[in-house]
């Protein structure tokens, strides 16, 4: 694309000041409300929502979405593929997440809107329809997500403790995380602080336990190299790291908070790739643990591989440990979708690819109550299909699709300069970035494909409804 174009593709969308930004949303929307420092970003922008994330508070929050409660079940699916040497699809996977977080640094710290991905896809790209689609991919992520999260929380994990039907508690459940969500920012976070550090030390209990069992002369460190007879370690690597790479995913979200960090452009990368070196470790930690505690055939087999790991090593702990770090890790997981899927909800209604009526904040919260309602309500429809295993391997799908924008975004924009200091990664990385995207989605299956173009499909149709929507109301307005 020649510089010319891509400057009349940007100029409707940035090169606006921000005075004319704050009166054309007090003629749409009324008066705008007042702002405090701590509303204004480095280079002065305001915004209607408050600033209220710091460092610390981001880096719990892209470490809470990023370990989740995957890594729980994720150890039997690697040894299956790889064998004992599981660290090494890890570290792979981890260096793919890196490529397109760099991404990520860079437009965050450029264009610090909610909205995330879909904010820079309307910026590169002449096609609305794009837009929307990256923005609607990232909202059915979120709420799918969340849905199956809130299902998982009623079911086995709570079932250890009283027997209840999973449906209504998963609906009360995610109302639970709507109330929390629209109380405001710093509180949503900061109960994810907690959250996370208790979700890290169930994985820290794995690391200890394994150690004092070396320290007595237990495990077997050879098979930390050992690969499976009957294929080879490339492919092998490969398949694993495939798997791998979604329990990265998840630090995507923090983009959509970007209108809430104090001083983005310094905070977020720090942030960022320090919550993802955190979680790196910790993944190689627990990988390198489950193989010396148990041969690759055994953890394989079991649908709860680290809880087999602490019981090999004969260390004592209660049984009911894992069953309540699993559900605060559940919990944590839900509450932080469902703050990027609302955040995502409020920022392209703002850019105008939503209906207006997801905009309205709470005037002393200052969140965005409407889209919250809107997406919490969805997850809760979602809820009654009471299987979205498949949705959500579709999802993962329409992540590596947002991801592909983004990663293509970041050397379109390069031609949009702003009057504010931010984040460069290296040109290589987006272009590596957007192949990896492509090589991932080559290894989903065909019945995956046919739910993501189906969901597509239902966002183009959502899109259509939009436009027309405002067009009519645009020309009553004439």
């Amino acid at each position: 694309m020649g510089a010319p174009i891509a400057r009349q593709l940007v100029k409707p969308y940035h090169r606006v000041t921000r005075g004319a930004y704050v009166r054309r949303m007090t003629a749409r929307e009324g008066p705008a409300p007042e702002h405090t420092a701590s509303d204004a970003d480095a280079s002065g922008a305001s915004t209607r929502l408050k600033r209220r994330i710091t460092g610390p508070l981001l880096f719990f929050f892209i470490v809470g979405d990023v370990l989740g409660a995957g890594i729980y079940a994720l150890m039997g699916e690697l040894s299956g593929e790889v064998g004992g040497a599981v660290w090494v699809p890890l570290i792979v996977a981890l260096v793919l997440a890196l490529l397109t977080a760099g991404s990520y640094a860079e437009l965050v710290t450029k264009y610090p809107k909610a909205g995330g991905a879909a904010v820079y896809a309307k910026r590169a790209y002449p096609w609305p329809v794009i837009s929307f689609l990256v923005g609607f991919s990232m909202i059915a992520a979120g709420v799918t997500s969340a849905a199956g999260l809130s299902l998982a929380f009623a079911g086995d994990y709570l079932g250890t403790f009283i027997e209840l039907p999973p449906i209504p508690v998963a609906i009360a459940f995610l109302a639970l995380v709507a109330c929390l969500n629209a109380r405001g920012i710093s509180e949503s976070l900061k109960s994810n602080t907690v959250m996370t550090v208790i979700e890290l030390s169930g994985l820290v209990i794995v690391v200890v336990v394994v150690a004092i069992m070396v320290g007595g002369g237990g495990g077997d460190f050879s098979r930390l190299t050992e690969f499976p007879a009957d294929t080879s370690p490339g492919l092998a690597i490969l398949a694993a790291a495939i798997i791998a790479f979604y329990s990265f995913v998840g630090f995507e979200t923090s983009a959509n908070v970007a209108e809430e960090i104090r001083n983005p452009s310094r905070v977020y990368p720090r942030a960022l790739f320090a919550a993802l070196g955190t979680a790196g470790v910790v993944y190689v930690l627990v990988g390198v643990a489950s193989s010396i505690t148990l041969p690759a055939s055994e953890l394989s087999k079991s649908s709860g591989p680290l809880l087999a790991v602490v019981k090999a090593t004969d260390v004592t702990l209660p049984p009911w440990l894992f069953s309540i770090i699993a559900l605060i890790a559940v919990a944590n997981g839900a509450l932080l979708t469902m703050i990027m899927a609302s955040r995502v909800t409020y920022g392209m209604a703002e850019e105008r690819l939503l209906p207006s009526f997801l905009t309205p904040v709470l005037a002393k919260r200052r969140t965005p109550w409407a889209a919250i309602v809107a997406t919490t309500v969805l997850a809760m429809l979602l809820t009654l299909v009471g299987d979205v295993s498949t949705l959500a391997e579709t999802v993962v799908l329409l992540l590596l699709f947002v991801f592909l924008s983004t990663n293509i975004a970041v050397l379109v924009l390069r031609r949009d300069p702003v009057d504010h200091k931010h984040f460069r990664v290296w040109s290589f990385v987006p272009v590596l970035g957007a192949a990896s995207c492509i090589l991932l989605m080559t290894q989903q299956s065909g019945q995956v494909w046919l739910y993501g173009l189906l969901l597509l499909a239902l966002g183009v149709i959502l899109h259509i409804a939009t436009v027309l929507s405002r067009r009519k109301r645009d020309a009553h307005k004439a």
